[in-house]
């Protein structure tokens, strides 16, 4: 009873409930947190702003970065585009979900849930979809053993390997779950969520200036009841706002609250405490260091060990993130990039041009080596003087007038 007191004194007026199971879902929330009896949801984090905005922004990030298959061998890099894992994972993924659609479902269960889960269905050791699961489906079975730890995944009361799942895990201490960002850091996003259920509070209210009412004399409980249901109307938003006071009965402001005093405040701060946990900056280079990187660099690890074979490691394939796509959409910085790098002679412009969708145009595959004095024929392996008009066949040895 005393709870529940404390409650409506917070609040400031009376709700007019008479127990936790007559209140509004906001006010039952906000009752929850205030005695400690809460669990947030991921639906209702996901009401709060802050943690919308954030996740949104990050889910939306990965989207859009493509992952792609490289083979290094013989001191060479080469992407291997025509690979079908390279479209399914991008693309077509052979579930009811596109390419965007999953990467931007599974980093956000990597972020709030207990990590992120895909189906590989397999087809005589090739991947035939890569279909999508989410993490509430998922339950792991471990054994016991801290050294020699095992697991199977639990889906629809059926039972796989690990191997035949693909799995993007965020904190985790046994590689097959994860720990989310609602459990890790739960209390800061139940005071947001509180903060915003008082704030509903106090709209449902109809802003109505809170206080108390004092008599000159005895009420009857008949009067005391008209007046308890009118003051009850005046709070409940509707059109029936208005109060009669009889003579001897006055109102008097009560003074805000603790709460109300500082909700401005706390919510400039519950919004900065909630950019933090997410890593988001000011700075966007700052975010993607802090924020981005670390998820790209999570997804690619979990592709490159379970999504290629044992004798595809050892030959050297390997799956990357290409964040050339979250430099796209400014134009200036990355025209300025593509020149710093071609002028330091560390890429071709025939490379710059594949980067931008376009064709390769004979000729351009040169690298200037000497302060634009010597161009590098990346394809014939020649060196070109223009000041001498030599040209050195490097893998001949001799030069050609």
């Amino acid at each position: 009873m005393g709870a529940w007191k404390n409650f409506k004194k917070i609040l400031g007026f009376d709700t007019g409930a008479t127990n936790l199971a007559e209140l509004s879902t906001s006010d039952a929330f906000l009752y929850a947190i205030l005695n400690g009896g809460s669990s947030l949801t991921r639906a209702e984090a996901l009401r709060i702003p802050a943690v919308s905005s954030n996740v949104d922004f990050l889910t939306n990030m990965m989207a859009v970065i493509p992952l792609k298959l490289y083979q290094r061998a013989d001191g060479k890099v080469t992407e291997v585009a025509d690979d079908p894992r390279v479209r399914l994972i991008n693309e077509e993924t052979g579930d009811t979900l596109d390419g965007f659609q999953m990467k931007k479902a599974l980093t956000e269960d990597f972020l709030l849930g207990k990590g992120a889960y895909a189906f590989l269905e397999m087809a005589d050791n090739n991947v035939k979809s890569i279909r999508y699961v989410e993490e509430k489906n998922i339950q792991i079975n471990k054994n016991t053993d801290p050294i020699f730890k095992e697991y199977r995944i639990l889906c629809n009361a059926a039972q796989y390997y690990p191997f035949q799942f693909l799995k993007i895990l965020r904190n985790t201490k046994d590689g097959a779950s994860g720990i989310g960002l609602i459990d890790e850091v739960s209390k800061a996003f139940e005071i947001a969520y509180a903060t915003l259920a008082y704030q509903l509070s106090m709209v449902q209210s109809g802003g109505n200036k809170r206080g108390f009412l004092t008599s000159e004399k005895p009420l009857s409980q008949e009067a005391i009841n008209n007046l308890k249901e009118s003051w009850k109307n005046l709070y409940s938003n509707n059109d029936s706002n208005a109060v009669v006071l009889n003579n001897g009965i006055k109102f008097q402001e009560a003074s805000n609250t603790s709460i109300e005093m500082q909700l401005n405040q706390s919510k400039i701060t519950l919004g900065q405490e909630i950019d933090r946990i997410f890593h988001i900056q000011n700075d966007f280079d700052l975010t993607f260091k802090t924020a981005v990187l670390p998820i790209g660099t999570a997804f690619k690890t979990a592709l490159n060990r379970d999504l290629l074979l044992e004798k595809e490691k050892r030959a050297g394939f390997y799956w990357d993130c290409d964040y050339n796509e979250t430099t796209k959409a400014n134009m200036k910085e990355r025209f300025e990039a593509y020149k710093t790098a071609k002028d330091s002679g560390w890429i071709t412009k025939n490379e710059i041009r594949r980067m931008e969708n376009r064709e390769s145009i004979e000729g351009l595959d040169t690298v200037d080596v000497g302060l634009g004095a010597v161009l590098y024929d990346t394809k014939n392996h020649t060196y070109y003087t223009p000041n001498t008009d030599t040209t050195t066949n490097t893998q001949k040895g001799g030069s050609n007038e």
